[in-house]
């Protein structure tokens, strides 16, 4: 079916997916009542494309209509829920003294579901909370472990560098992060303070230039390897990539700097 492509998350803490209008005319700020593999969700429309899609693919959502004021009315009687459920939860995880942070509570459309989402360093056996959860709330009840970046992708805030979290902004997807990443670009040294996000992971824009330093770093002579000099050799010390020029130390101590689009 032919659409606009809008930009929605079906979760909270979840990343945001595109998905096919279906024909349905949205703005931005709406909220869209799809059909997902666990049932009927709302969903807030955050972008629309001004390109038409044709292929629905895999995606995990398909739209069923445009919020209505009903529907409207029912989306904000579960968010007032949301409350007295997290007390609950909280109270039943503090009961049974679960090593688990509960960060967001979630009822789908239908009235189905509840999702509990929650952060934890490793596994968690919650299945007497979940009996409780249960029992209370008569309703299927599910409790899904996500990561610090999904939390802080929740919470929002500012970044290091003053602006938004990118997690919350244009990043759909969060890619891994890795410390590999801090040495290609010779920042490694700084720590993993200075080096970090507000949810305690490394920062992702850390990946942004990665392919430009993988790709200047080939132009440079290996690190320990010998340089034939005018006088004996020298060995390659250290690089500098945005400089574009690498360190010599030369047998007698001396250290020369060359660049590698002159080679003096």
């Amino acid at each position: 079916m032919t659409g606009k492509a809008i930009k929605v998350k079906i979760f909270p803490w979840s990343e945001w997916l595109i998905i096919n209008s279906g024909g349905v005319v949205f703005d931005v700020g709406d909220y869209a009542i799809t059909k997902t593999d666990q049932g009927l969700e709302a969903v807030y429309v955050n972008n629309i494309s001004q390109n038409d899609v044709f292929d629905e693919g895999e995606n995990e959502a398909k739209v069923v209509r445009k919020a209505t004021h009903e529907d409207l009315k029912k989306i904000q009687e579960f968010k007032e829920k949301t409350l007295e459920a997290e007390v609950f939860c909280k109270e039943k995880i503090k009961k049974y003294n679960l090593p688990m942070k509960l960060i967001d509570t979630h009822f789908s459309f239908d009235g189905g579901r509840i999702t509990f989402s929650f952060v934890a360093d490793g596994r968690v056996d919650f299945r007497d909370l979940v009996k409780d959860l249960t029992r209370h709330f008569q309703k299927s009840i599910r409790l899904q472990q996500v990561g610090m970046r999904d939390e802080a992708r929740r919470e929002g805030g500012l970044g290091p560098c003053g602006r938004g979290l990118c997690c919350v902004g244009h990043l759909q997807k969060l890619g891994n992060v890795t410390t590999e990443l801090a040495r290609d670009q010779q920042i490694a040294h700084r720590g993993s303070d200075r080096l970090s996000g507000i949810c305690g992971r490394l920062m992702c824009c850390l990946a942004y230039e990665e392919d430009y330093y993988k790709e200047m770093a080939r132009k440079f002579p290996p690190l320990e390897s010998e340089i034939k000099l005018k006088k004996g050799k020298g060995k390659v010390i250290s690089w500098n990539i945005l400089k574009e020029t690498y360190k010599i130390k030369s047998e007698d101590g001396t250290v020369i700097e060359r660049s590698i689009n002159k080679n003096k």
